[in-house]
């Protein structure tokens, strides 16, 4: 007997439209997803495609299924951005006062949405350092962010104010997963493998409208350089209100306005000259500006060496159609996202306003010029991970990554719909970045060995700690009890240099249940030896990374789970500590925490993939 499966898509490629046939068995094929809650073997015997795949393989031919690579997968599918699209209001903790406005849908244009397809220009649009920048790069700036900002009506969709709600809508709770037919499930971009592709593509398509509205097709966006440590202050470009805007004029020829690239919502503390803190919990220390620089760089060496081993500790945990953002067990935050990404936002952001506005808050940031120079070296990282040639350093392979998609608006005001396997290449979307003058240095950045003046205790074991299997989770992480101690069993003891090439040891802390209204952080220390009592810090070989959260999350609830992952071979290494059973995990409460909690924490290894 033969089948027809699959044999037409609908718009959404995780959905099929298909006719069904009863075997010689009495039960019927088909390709449609079983409704939600409903059981595999329903009323009608209908089996669900996913398990026809898995358990009926013959069935369908390999024409079917490899002319078809989604046929069989449930990618995220995001919706038309206008005509789909609610009022945001997650994350907000004083909704009344979130002056931005919460009503960020897009404006409808009132268009079909068309395929991508890629550029064929052949200049490369070169992104440059932000405090390096040329004269003539500054000046086509501030042009074309003044001409969006200023010249646009608030409803045009390439206007500073769309562009702006777009981020508000897509990362706030605008959206659900109606375009694969969850209406009822809120759509989430962070905390996910979605956070780096989807910022990629709002990047690209900013950057070329930009270009549009000064009719130059090389122009290309600057990035803050915050790894370099002559661009870790806020750039000059972006600074104060006093910097007269030449392209605002009045009618007898006099400037008039303000630096187009200024935003007063910012921390007034934190104008330059200060450094970034990319270790940043809320409250400013008292580190030389040398020592903060050694931090910065031991941040970013953690993000994309030490805790970025893998695609998924890099990018984030498996995300698909679905999936509750606030249930999805495999869901966890990306190294870069949770550590200096998130500690930037926080740092820049005003704590004087009622929500953080404009950085620290998901709803509010895209107000702020500097949040697209943040987020373009937020993406670089993602070239220079690449760049390391790690093994292990690729984008995650499974379909429902490479299939999930956005609608954005483009630069000839059409709706697009992009998928995460066309951003893959920067070069085929015909963008790349400027090497700065001291490129990646904090690739030598490794914590300090811990020295014999500072030396590990006789037996981090023997410690009067609980082990995790004593521990009752849900455990509270709270401020006022800033500590919660546990040991945890390892998989393994001195593993050779062959085995490390086999699979990473890594620290999982899972199912983190925190407050989506406010900015959440706590760090993570591993055979802390406590010597006078006292923490590590930051920048201390013990220090393991962060968990921290922007306010962002579902407006139907006040709560989000997430969890992160934390390698520990170098760790290990160099605490002298890998001859332990077990590891001491320290979780401190840095913000935020006070009705946190974890269900439960694992050392497990992880296979090393080509």
């Amino acid at each position: 007997m033969s089948y027809q499966l699959c044999s037409t898509l609908t718009p959404f490629p995780s959905k099929l439209i298909t006719t069904t046939r009863t075997n010689q068995n009495g039960f019927k094929v088909s390709c449609n997803a079983a409704p939600q809650n409903a059981d595999n073997h329903n009323e009608n015997n209908l089996v669900d495609r996913r398990n026809l795949l898995l358990g009926l393989g013959g069935i369908c031919t390999a024409t079917s299924l490899t002319s078809l690579p989604s046929a069989f997968a449930d990618p995220i599918t995001t919706p038309d951005i206008s005509t789909n699209c609610k009022d945001a209001g997650s994350g907000v903790k004083n909704i009344e006062e979130a002056f931005r406005g919460l009503k960020c849908c897009p404006p409808n244009i009132g268009k079909t949405i068309k395929p991508f397809t890629f550029p064929t220009e052949e200049t490369i649009r070169m992104r440059w350092p932000a405090h390096t920048g040329s004269q003539e790069n500054i000046k086509k700036y501030k042009k074309a962010i003044n001409i969006m900002r200023h010249e646009l009506p608030d409803e045009h969709p390439h206007s500073f104010n769309s562009q702006a709600r777009i981020h508000c809508a897509y990362c706030n709770g605008g959206y659900t997963q109606v375009a694969t037919h969850h209406p009822e499930i809120e759509l989430s971009i962070h905390n996910s493998w979605l956070f780096f592709p989807f910022h990629r593509w709002y990047l690209y398509f900013y950057e070329r409208i930009l270009g549009k509205l000064i009719n130059d097709p090389t122009f290309a966006l600057p990035y803050w350089n915050w790894d370099d440590p002559e661009g870790m202050q806020i750039p000059a470009i972006f600074g104060t209100e006093g910097i007269p805007n030449p392209y605002l004029r009045e009618s007898n020829g006099s400037l008039l306005g303000n630096n187009p690239l200024y935003d007063k919502y910012r921390n007034p503390h934190h104008q330059q000259p200060p450094l970034v803190d990319l270790s940043y919990s809320g409250k400013d220390g008292d580190r030389t500006i040398d020592l903060q620089k050694k931090c910065n760089f031991f941040t970013v060496y953690r993000d994309l060496i030490r805790n970025g081993t893998d695609a998924k500790s890099f990018f984030g945990g498996r995300y698909v159609s679905g999936s509750e953002p606030v249930a999805n067990g495999d869901k966890s935050v990306g190294s870069v996202e949770a550590g200096s990404h998130t500690a930037v936002h926080i740092w820049v952001g005003d704590p004087n306003q009622p929500n953080g506005e404009d950085m620290a808050n998901f709803y509010s940031a895209g107000y702020d010029p500097l949040f697209y120079a943040h987020h373009s070296n937020v993406d670089r990282m993602w070239v220079l991970w690449k760049e390391l040639g790690i093994r292990g350093h690729k984008e995650p392979k499974d379909n429902d990554w490479l299939n999930a998609s956005y609608v954005f608006y483009d630069e000839n005001e059409e709706l697009v719909r992009v998928y995460n396997k066309d951003c893959v290449d920067p070069a085929k979307l015909k963008f790349g970045y400027e090497r700065s003058k001291s490129e990646m240095p904090w690739r030598k950045s490794r914590p300090n060995i811990r020295i014999e003046n500072n030396p590990k205790p006789a037996k981090v074991s023997s410690r009067d700690v609980k082990t995790v299997d004593r521990i009752k989770f849900p455990a509270k992480l709270e401020m006022e009890v800033p500590i919660l101690s546990v040991k945890v069993k390892r998989p393994a003891v001195n593993r050779t240099p062959a085995d490390k090439e086999k699979s990473n040891e890594i620290l999982f802390i899972n199912g983190i249940r925190f407050n989506s209204n406010k900015f959440v952080k706590f760090d993570v220390f591993v055979n802390d030896n406590l010597k006078d009592d006292k923490l590590s810090t930051p920048c201390d070989v013990e220090f393991a990374g962060t968990f921290a959260q922007v306010p962002h999350g579902d407006k139907r609830r006040m709560f989000m789970y997430s969890g992160a992952r934390f390698g520990l071979d170098e760790l290990l290494e160099d605490t002298k500590t890998e001859d332990e059973e077990y590891a001491i995990v320290n979780l401190v409460s840095r913000a935020g925490c006070d009705d946190l909690t974890v269900s439960g924490i694992e050392i497990k290894l992880v296979p090393i993939e080509d």
